[in-house]
């Protein structure tokens, strides 16, 4: 990506279950010197109840989830979304530059340019800086209304989100489990119940 882009800042190396994974990412992206500590816990915790058949990367960034996902479950069809247009740019070419072709990347304010669900997997490592009234409804909320019935939305926070979480799992009557914790970081799983 070098001689096309200007906003080129260097590849990053990543392996996952024994996959070897590159992600060309921009100086602006999210994360731009390592896979994120949050996006490794996230997707070393990820273990579904059973193989999606489609997939969100909601905030996708250069694309390190969808494109890891789609590898991992190659029969899924996986759409990364993100607000920032560099972002989706990079992940296009990330998707391409690692073979995975079941994936597209769009961009998109939260879920509004999002094709609608249901989807079986909902994915995101939530951006903290937003506003807790924003997380609560773009994050939480409006990605569990696009699960199917038994559906799964597996994120992760930063630890300083660790007061607002479980507050709207109560507040909000969630199916909500805090799944693992490292070094700043938790991983979550919301489920969509059968009677909602």
């Amino acid at each position: 990506m070098t001689d096309l882009d200007a906003y080129y800042k260097k590849r990053i190396p990543y392996t996952l279950r024994g996959q070897q994974f590159a992600f060309d990412v921009g100086h602006t992206i999210f994360s731009s010197f390592e896979v994120d500590d949050g996006t490794d816990l996230l997707l070393r915790s990820l273990e579904p109840a059973e193989s999606p058949a489609r997939i969100l990367d909601l905030g996708c960034g250069c694309g390190v989830i969808g494109i890891t996902l789609a590898r991992r479950y190659p029969a899924a069809a996986v759409v990364m979304a993100d607000k920032d247009l560099l972002a989706v740019r990079y992940a296009r070419h990330n998707a391409a530059m690692n073979g995975v072709q079941n994936v597209s990347a769009l961009g998109s304010v939260g879920l509004e340019s999002v094709p609608p669900g249901p989807y079986d997997l909902i994915l995101s490592n939530i951006p903290a800086k937003i506003g807790d009234l924003a997380i609560e409804q773009e994050f939480i909320l409006g990605p569990l209304a696009q699960l199917r019935v038994g559906g799964e939305y597996w994120f992760v926070v930063v630890s300083g989100l660790n007061h607002l979480i479980p507050r709207l799992g109560v507040r909000n009557q969630l199916k909500l489990k805090e799944i693992k914790k490292r070094s700043g970081y938790a991983v979550y799983r919301l489920l969509k119940p059968l009677e909602s």
